[in-house]
């Protein structure tokens, strides 16, 4: 008999997130040369309620599944094998989830530094995870002393329709102040904000700036405009979940491991793409910061793209986004090596060369002074496998 372990992967496939996990099982699954692994993957929730109980015929050695419902839970909970959940989180056995808290506070950074003092929330009410999204959104603008409104769905007995959701959504959106940034609980939700913004006639992103999260290309690309969204190293959390999966199967023990979904960085698309700036020479000051984003520029650079003095602009620039102007060149220019990190293969001399260093030494020394870290460490941490 050839030495081979079953997984099943009982994941939400049509999910960027669940995609990311498998991808990130199959490098795992690739990488150890211990034995050979063969996976069952049922992507339909319906028939996974119904193969569940068979599991343990089929000998499965293992299990990662999405468990949405409590039901699933107490068929899981009856096979006793090692099994991985992302959900619905049952106690003693090892969880796949995302940090909510820096996925939020990346959104609320991301939304105050394009200078909007309006903020909402979309999400789903009967998803904790989207409930708790929204909860640690509202805290940090709250810190911020901005304000926020959060979307309340239609109190119904049976499931709503998007037919007839769009029309309600549309009326909320009509009634908030504008400019707003308006944050959803992923990129699904995002592209229905977008969507019920044309029902009522608003323009995204002039009126309405609008972030997702999970950065499924399929989604932002399809979104009119595209969508900007929040990455995450979900591939990287997917290899670390087969890893302890491995270790339970071949130990035969059991855990309770929390597997950390984190955020590595917006990709910014034309939907939040905008400044929410009535100060024009400051909107044109931070326009100039974002076109020379790959060049080494300095403070007066950038005073002489307005027609203010230095000074006068580096008192506006603190009053209106409460930093300096060498703050908002060093954020933008960090923001663009995190990009080329961990979207492209560039090596780091050629993000070096391509950023305008002199010197793989100077980059470094420059991104461990604001990351904590090198690049090379950064990209090890955050970015795929």
């Amino acid at each position: 008999m050839p030495n081979v372990n079953y997984v099943i992967l009982l994941l939400e496939m049509a999910r960027a997130l669940d995609r990311e996990l498998a991808r990130g099982i199959s490098k795992y699954a690739r990488f150890q040369s211990r034995t050979r692994w063969a996976f069952y993957s049922e992507p339909d929730i319906q028939r996974r309620l119904k193969i569940i109980p068979k599991l343990k015929d089929w000998k499965a050695n293992g299990i990662i599944a999405h468990n949405p419902t409590p039901k699933n839970k107490q068929l899981i909970m009856k096979l006793g094998i090692p099994v991985i959940t992302r959900g619905i989180k049952i106690a003693g056995y090892p969880h796949i989830s995302s940090d909510l808290e820096k996925i939020s506070q990346m959104a609320a950074n991301h939304l105050l530094e394009r200078g909007y003092k309006n903020f909402a929330y979309c999400g789903f009410d009967s998803a904790e995870w989207s409930v708790m999204r929204g909860e640690y959104f509202a805290k940090m603008i709250k810190k911020a002393s901005a304000n926020i409104t959060i979307y309340s769905q239609p109190k119904r007995g049976s499931w709503l329709s998007w037919e007839k959701e769009q029309p309600i959504m549309a009326e909320w959106l009509e009634s908030l102040p504008k400019p707003i940034a308006v944050l959803a609980c992923n990129d699904d939700r995002a592209r229905q904000v977008i969507e019920a913004g044309k029902f009522a006639d608003i323009h995204v992103p002039e009126e309405v700036a609008v972030l997702g999260i999970d950065n499924d290309e399929h989604v932002c690309e399809l979104s009119d405009p595209p969508l900007s969204s929040i990455a995450l190293n979900s591939e990287r959390a997917g290899f670390e979940a087969a890893k302890l999966l491995d270790k339970m199967m071949v130990d035969k023990t059991e855990c309770e491991d929390e597997i950390i979904v984190k955020p590595t960085h917006i990709v910014t698309r034309q939907s939040t793409n905008i400044l929410a700036i009535e100060d024009s020479e400051v909107a044109s000051a931070i326009n100039y910061i974002r076109n020379n984003s790959r060049k080494l520029i300095q403070v007066d650079d950038v005073a002489e793209a307005t027609s203010i003095s230095r000074r006068v602009l580096e008192n506006r620039f603190r009053k209106i986004l409460n930093r300096s102007i060498l703050e908002e060149i060093n954020l933008t220019h960090i923001n663009q090596i995190l990009q080329m990190l961990l979207e492209t293969n560039f090596s780091i001399s050629e993000i070096s060369e391509v950023m305008g260093y002199s010197s793989d030494k100077h980059i470094a020394r420059s991104f461990r002074k604001h990351m904590g870290m090198s690049p090379l460490a950064y990209r090890k941490k955050f970015g795929s496998r």
